[in-house]
């Protein structure tokens, strides 16, 4: 991987970023993704942030190796630390936890403003980032799945609007598996959550007859609940 060519999931990241765009990377690592944004014509200039100095320091030679200085700035700092308000249109942040997203977005809430589209690539946890879409005004706009060297990802794109809008139908349901992705039910969304299912309830199999604690019974009944969301979203019939 480098700056002209992308992994398969960065490259699905890079092309929901809407031309012209001035955008900040956030966890850039070596800042292929702004330094291929700007050389595929996608956006006008950008950021590259990175918080530990391992990655930093490659930013920065990524940079300098291929002389975008000039259009590519790479800081340091924590999470959205890196900007200002009204400074960038497009904020890409990819390859983190659902948790470590969501933390991000809502710590750095005032350095939103001025942005119009937030691209999120949560390797887990993409229910956390959806919830806190959902809670902040930010509507989701567009969301894909896929498997790039046999690990599965989704990216989900939001612009600011109506947040409520993609939850209309199925809200829990949604909110889990995602509004567009269970409307499409690609393969690699079948896969994925078949394999969530087996899993789940393998568990609640072992909860079944282990001591009946609360911390069981209630972690049985979270899981029960979320079996009957997935299997009412894949079409599967209740045994």
């Amino acid at each position: 991987m480098n700056e002209l060519k992308l992994s398969k999931r960065l490259e699905a990241v890079a092309s929901f970023i809407p031309k012209g765009s001035v955008l900040a990377d956030i966890g850039s690592d070596h800042a292929y993704l702004p330094c291929y944004a700007y050389l595929q014509g996608m956006i006008e200039k950008g950021i590259a942030g990175e918080v530990v100095e391992g990655p930093f320091q490659s930013a920065v030679q990524q940079v300098r190796k291929t002389e975008l200085d000039r259009v590519i700035e790479v800081r340091k700092g924590d999470g959205l630390e890196v900007i200002s308000p009204n400074e960038v249109s497009c904020i890409t942040i990819a390859g983190m936890g659902g948790s470590l997203i969501q933390s991000i977005l809502e710590k750095g809430k005032e350095k939103l403003e001025g942005v119009q589209t937030l691209i999120l690539q949560p390797n887990i946890g993409a229910k956390k980032v959806r919830e806190w879409l959902l809670a902040n005004g930010w509507q989701l706009i567009a969301e894909q799945i896929l498997l790039d060297d046999g690990r599965i990802y989704e990216i989900l794109v939001a612009e600011r609007g109506d947040s409520e809008k993609p939850y209309t139908f199925k809200k829990d349901a949604y909110l889990l598996v995602g509004p567009f992705l269970a409307k499409e039910k690609n393969d690699v969304f079948v896969q994925k959550w078949t394999h969530e299912l087996a899993h789940w309830k393998k568990i609640v199999a072992q909860l079944e007859v282990a001591a009946k604690t609360e911390a069981n019974e209630m972690k049985m009944k979270e899981l029960g609940e979320k079996i009957q969301l997935v299997e009412e979203v894949l079409g599967v019939e209740n045994s």
